[in-house]
């Protein structure tokens, strides 16, 4: 039994393409996660400190953690995309490590970002809340558009991913 390689080491898909999309899903995971985690964190001292004084806040204030953590499954999903258009048994060219870098990088960038940005609203927000019962709402619009941000991440990932093809001559 034999084992076949794909046409590697041309112009087009040098031995170092690969390393680029294997880059592009693990940044997406890693980012999206060290923001997601960030968020939990951050929010989460805020909701301690709300139930130290009103525990029956406690579970209307939890929503900054879950809209954190989905931050880390955007990235998640994107990896996944990414690590399955990589076949070893099959060509890689250089223009799709590229594109699966990109894709990564856009998921895992806004992922920092969306997961500091619920992490600062969702403390913030909970302390608010926690003497004005006004500000939930307010609290809530904010932390979607926070969320919103990793999602934008998310939609150019899932365009660039359909963009990637391998043709290597």
């Amino acid at each position: 039994m034999s084992l076949t390689l794909p046409p590697l080491g041309g112009e087009a898909c040098p031995y170092f393409a690969p390393f680029l999309g294997l880059a592009g899903a693990g940044s997406a995971m890693m980012l999206s996660a060290v923001g997601a985690a960030y968020g939990t964190a951050k929010s989460g001292i805020g909701i301690a400190g709300l139930g130290a004084v009103r525990p029956e806040l406690m579970m209307k204030s939890l929503i900054p953690v879950v809209m954190a953590g989905i931050i880390g499954v955007y990235g998640l999903v994107v990896s996944v995309l990414i690590a399955n258009n990589m076949d070893p048994s099959k060509p890689y060219s250089l223009y799709a490590g590229c594109v699966h870098l990109a894709a990564g990088l856009a998921t895992g960038g806004a992922g920092l970002g969306a997961g500091y940005a619920i992490g600062l609203v969702g403390d913030a927000g909970v302390r608010a809340y926690l003497y004005q019962s006004k500000m939930f709402v307010g609290m809530v619009l904010v932390l979607i558009f926070a969320e919103v941000l990793g999602l934008y991440g998310l939609i150019i990932s899932l365009i660039l991913n359909t963009k990637a093809t391998s043709f290597c001559p």
